[in-house]
């Protein structure tokens, strides 16, 4: 996702553990093999016809691309600890809120509100750019909402807020 400069960077901490490993897997695993690897492929001949070769230098590229775009991201990166976000929330949706709403069939769905590089709507997890997010943050509970997302007009009432640690 490109995101302009001055776009804040909010990320669980969860979310920085899990960027700071894989930093460290390509730093000092995958990154090491490959130069061997690259090595190994260089020394078996001609390089402009060496698929091995040629393979080990772009999957060097790839990972060093994905190095400086994890440093990067780390480095601006401001971590937000759900669990914290309570003592300062009084009661209002702040970033790592997990939010219980009913929409207006009157289904109950439970949202949290994270960074972007932790979308997954599968475990409900939303980035708080996205239109949900944008539209509940700052709310209460019992508050009535109704937001413009892709599909058209939406309403809904916020049922519940809680801030609990997120994996």
């Amino acid at each position: 996702m490109s995101e302009s400069p001055r776009t804040p960077i909010y990320m669980t901490p969860a979310c920085a553990a899990r960027l700071r490993q894989e930093l460290k897997d390509l730093l000092y695993k995958e990154r090491p093999e490959m130069v061997q690897t690259a090595a190994w492929a260089a020394g078996n001949g001609d390089r402009s016809e060496n698929a091995d070769y040629q393979y080990a230098k772009r999957r060097l590229r790839q990972i060093d691309g994905r190095i400086r775009f994890l440093t990067k991201r780390l480095e601006s990166a401001e971590i937000v600890d759900p669990v914290a976000q309570a003592k300062i929330a009084n009661g209002r949706i702040l970033f790592g809120a997990t939010v219980t709403y009913e929409n207006e069939e009157g289904d109950e769905k439970t949202v949290s509100i994270i960074g972007v590089d932790e979308y997954d709507p599968g475990k409900g997890y939303v980035s708080w750019t996205a239109p949900i997010a944008k539209a509940i943050l700052g709310k209460r509970e019992g508050d009535e909402i109704r937001f413009q997302t892709p599909g058209g007009l939406s309403e809904l009432v916020i049922v519940a807020v809680e801030y609990l640690p997120l994996d």
